[in-house]
C-alpha cells in the first residue's frame, strides 16, 4: 500500500479540490435516504395501515447499518490503498442504495420494508466512510472546513429534491418516487465510482496548525485508538447530541401535524412542513461547514461548546415559540444549523487525535454513534404518547445538548491540552 511518505505544510498536491467535490456530491446522492424519509412515513402509513413506531424502525435500521458498517467500509478503504479503495467502496454503496430503495417502492410487508433499509444503510455507509476518510487525508490544514463541506453534502443534499420527491408522491404514488429516485442516485454514484481516489501520501499540515489543534504526529490503528480513553469520551459526546438530532429528522413532520401546521400554505403555495424541510437541510449542510471553519480557528472544543448550548436553547424555542407556520420554520431551522456540525467537528477532532494513516477506519468507529444513537430515537414516540405532547422530548434533548458542551469544555478540552503539555504538542494520548 502507497503512504509511506510524508508531504507536510504548503506541500500540497494538486488536484484535491475536485476530489473534494466528487465527495460532496456522492454524500447528495445519498441524502435523500435519511433527510427525505419522513415525507415517506405518511403515505407508507396510510398504504398499509402500519403504526408509525413500526415504519420508523425503518428509519432505524437504516441509520443503525449505515453507520455500523462503516469502520469495515473505511478499513477497506485504508488496506486497499487509495486508488482502489476508494472506488470499489463508491461503487458497492451505489449499487447498494440504488437496490435498497427499489425495494422500497415494491416493499409489501414491514420484513421487506426493514430489509430494503438495512440495505440501503450498508450502501450509504460505504459512501459516507469513504468520503469522510478522504476528505481528512486530503486537507490536514483545512480538516474542518473540508470535512464540513463534505457532510454539507449529506446534510444538505436533500434540500435540492423534497419538493420534486413531495411533488411525485403527490402526483405517482410514494413507490414511483422510491422507484426513480432510487435509480438514478444510484447510477451516478457507480459513474462516480471511476473517477474518485485518495491521496498517495500521507499529508500534514504545518507545524503551527498541528500544535494550535494538538495534532497527532503519528497515526494510531483502530485497535489502539479503541484503547483510548478519550475515544470513548468523543462516543458518549457523539451518541447524546445524534440522538436529539436523528429525533428531529425523523419526527419533524409528525411534530409538524400535531401542532396543526404541517399542511397550511405558508409560502408561494407551498406548505409549513415543505419550507421548513428545505430550510432545515440547508441549515444542516450550512453548519458543517461553517463551524468547521470556525474549528480550524477556534478549536473543536470550544467551537462544540457553543454551537452545543446553542442547540439547546433551539429546542426550547421550539417549544415556547414553534407553534406558528413562520416560527415553527425558523426554530426547526435553528435546530438543524447548530445540530449539523457534529458531523464535521468529530471526524476532525478524531483525526487530529489519533491521525491521518487509518482515518478513514478510525473516524467510521466514532461515527458507529450514530447508530448507537438511533437506537434511542423510537422513545421519543414513546415519550411523546406518555405525556401527551412534545414538550418532555424537547427538554430531554436540550438537557443532551448542555451535557455535550460541558464535557467538550470542561473535560475533553482540558485533557487533551494537558496531554499536550506533558508528551509535547501534536502527540495523541496514550493508549491503556
Amino acid at each position: 500500500m502507497s503512504g509511506s511518505s510524508t508531504l507536510s505544510g504548503t506541500q500540497m498536491p494538486k488536484g484535491r479540490w475536485a476530489q473534494l467535490w466528487l465527495g460532496v456530491l456522492c454524500m447528495m446522492l445519498i441524502a435523500n435516504l435519511q433527510y427525505a424519509w419522513t415525507l415517506f412515513v405518511g403515505p407508507i402509513r396510510d398504504a398499509h395501515g402500519w403504526s408509525l413506531a413500526d415504519i420508523q424502525w425503518a428509519f432505524t435500521i437504516f441509520i443503525a447499518t449505515e453507520t455500523w458498517i462503516t469502520p469495515f467500509a473505511g478499513y477497506a478503504v485504508d488496506h486497499m490503498g487509495p486508488r482502489r479503495g476508494p472506488s470499489t467502496m463508491i461503487l458497492l454503496g451505489g449499487i447498494g442504495v440504488g437496490i435498497g430503495w427499489v425495494m422500497n417502492a415494491y416493499a409489501g410487508s414491514l420484513q421487506l420494508l426493514y430489509a430494503a433499509a438495512a440495505i440501503s444503510g450498508l450502501g450509504a455507509g460505504a459512501i459516507y466512510a469513504t468520503c469522510v476518510g478522504n476528505a481528512v487525508k486530503w486537507f490536514p490544514d483545512r480538516r474542518g472546513l473540508a470535512v464540513g463541506l463534505t457532510a454539507a453534502g449529506f446534510g444538505a443534499g436533500a434540500a435540492l429534491t423534497v419538493i420534486p420527491i413531495r411533488m411525485l408522491i403527490a402526483a405517482r404514488g410514494y413507490n414511483d418516487a422510491f422507484l426513480w429516485f432510487g435509480i438514478g442516485q444510484g447510477v451516478i454514484l457507480v459513474i462516480v465510482a471511476g473517477i474518485l481516489r485518495g491521496p498517495d501520501e500521507v499529508l500534514s499540515a504545518s507545524a503551527a496548525v498541528m500544535q494550535r489543534l494538538n495534532q497527532s504526529l503519528r497515526s494510531f490503528t483502530s485497535g489502539e485508538m479503541l484503547r483510548s480513553p478519550i475515544f470513548w469520551l468523543l462516543y458518549v459526546m457523539f451518541v447524546l447530541n445524534a440522538a436529539t438530532g436523528l429525533m428531529a429528522t425523523a419526527q419533524l413532520a409528525p411534530i409538524a401535524k400535531d401542532y396543526g401546521i404541517a399542511n397550511s400554505p405558508i409560502l408561494f403555495g407551498a406548505t409549513v412542513l415543505s419550507v421548513a424541510l428545505v430550510v432545515d437541510n440547508i441549515l444542516n449542510g450550512l453548519a458543517r461547514p461553517f463551524f468547521g471553519w470556525v474549528s480550524d480557528h477556534l478549536g473543536r472544543e470550544l467551537t462544540m461548546g457553543i454551537a452545543f448550548f446553542l442547540g439547546a436553547c433551539s429546542y426550547g424555542l421550539l417549544a415556547g415559540a414553534g407553534h406558528g407556520p413562520w416560527t415553527f420554520v425558523i426554530c426547526a431551522g435553528l435546530i438543524f444549523f447548530t445540530w449539523g456540525e457534529i458531523f464535521s467537528l468529530f471526524p476532525s477532532l478524531c483525526t487530529d487525535t489519533f491521525g491521518p494513516k487509518h482515518a478513514a477506519a478510525n473516524a467510521s468507529c466514532l461515527y458507529t454513534a450514530k447508530g448507537t444513537a438511533a437506537l434511542l430515537v423510537p422513545f421519543a414516540n414513546v415519550l411523546q404518547t406518555a405525556t401527551g405532547g412534545w414538550g418532555t422530548v424537547f427538554i430531554v434533548a436540550a438537557i443532551s445538548n448542555v451535557c455535550v458542551a460541558f464535557l467538550a469544555v470542561a473535560v475533553l478540552r482540558p485533557w487533551r491540552q494537558r496531554i499536550a503539555a506533558t508528551a509535547g504538542a501534536g502527540v495523541a494520548p496514550a493508549t491503556t
